[in-house]
């Protein structure tokens, strides 16, 4: 590795493994013991395939559907269809769903010319709902068609569940009102595409004194005016991580391209692959630039970027934080 120099500026299916409850009789539980237990996640489920497909039943989006639980662990899978561009909630609720049980909620999609909702998992959850219940706070569905979501339980026997889908913003509101002039963006973090991920550690072992840092987010967004890059830099700025950048007297706005043109060598196969998976080729993709420098000693210079990447028709906000030091 070299040094880089100074730089410019349903039907249920068997789970394979899960947890067996123990501990006292039943009628020596506490309600407060139940509660400090912890079930194991509810792992996904293989590629879904066979009778999880098959049996299938439809949920209209902004609908529920309940259920029973199989006798041993399972899933069940719902499908539902969504236009371009629309943003979910779906949860497992408290309402309609049994004390105690433990669920997954896993999502796929959409549906390709064979029939397969293929092996990825768009977005997941274990426990994120009530108690130990499921709920995907924030899907954005950038692609149109049939999606599959599967509910799993572990600890099921004799329960029941309810599962609802909401529309949260996107596509899916009928007649979306101009964003109000307060509004602020709640950044709901996302896992990053593996490729992005891949492209980002081949640029890091690069030089020993560059390394950058690249996050996602995603927002709802119920309005029919886009939002700005002023608002998501704000946003952005609010977490402690990046409290170091809020003294910049004179952060750039930037073009894409002006962004991926001041960005040394190493980033950019990251960068335009970022663009085209996380744009919608017509989108105004926008960068916010805030700078800072400092010193930890002779030969100890230090220099900071922090990009913040707009996508305002895919409803994300990329961070791009890149470092040199000097030695």
């Amino acid at each position: 590795m070299r040094a880089m120099g100074r730089m410019g500026s349903g039907w249920w299916l068997p789970v394979a493994v899960l947890s067996a409850c123990g501990g006292m009789p039943e009628g020596e539980l506490r309600e407060e013991a139940v509660y400090q237990h912890r079930q194991a996640l509810v792992s996904p489920p293989p590629a879904p395939s066979g009778s999880l497909v098959q049996y299938a039943q439809p949920v209209a989006v902004g609908g529920s559907v309940s259920a029973a639980a199989g006798l041993t662990p399972g899933y069940a899978g719902y499908t539902f269809q969504v236009a371009a561009g629309t943003q979910l909630k779906l949860e497992v609720t408290h309402l309609g769903s049994s004390m105690y049980l433990d669920t997954g909620l896993f999502l796929y999609g959409p549906k390709d010319a064979q029939g397969a909702y293929g092996p990825t998992v768009l977005f997941q959850d274990d426990d994120s709902g009530y108690g130990e219940l499921s709920k995907v706070g924030l899907a954005t569905l950038t692609q149109a068609g049939e999606y599959l979501a599967v509910v799993g339980w572990g600890n099921a026997a004799g329960m029941h569940y309810r599962l609802q889908v909401d529309c949260v913003g996107g596509a899916c509101i009928p007649q979306p009102p101009p964003a109000p002039s307060g509004y602020t963006l709640a950044l709901v973090k996302q896992p990053l595409a593996p490729s992005l991920q891949t492209a980002l550690d081949a640029g890091n072992a690069t030089y020993e004194n560059v390394y950058a840092y690249l996050s996602r987010s995603d927002f709802a967004w119920p309005y029919s005016t886009e939002a700005s890059l002023e608002r998501a830099a704000a946003a952005v700025l609010a977490q402690g991580a990046y409290a170091g950048y809020r003294t910049d007297p004179a952060p750039a706005v930037l073009t894409y391209e002006a962004f991926q043109a001041s960005i040394g060598h190493p980033y950019l196969p990251l960068l335009a692959d970022l663009r085209a998976t996380y744009g919608n080729g017509t989108g105004n993709v926008q960068v916010k630039r805030y700078r800072r420098f400092f010193s930890t000693g002779p030969n100890g210079d230090n220099s900071r970027s922090l990009n913040v990447i707009l996508f305002p028709q895919s409803f994300k906000v990329l961070v791009f934080e890149w470092t040199y030091h000097e030695i």
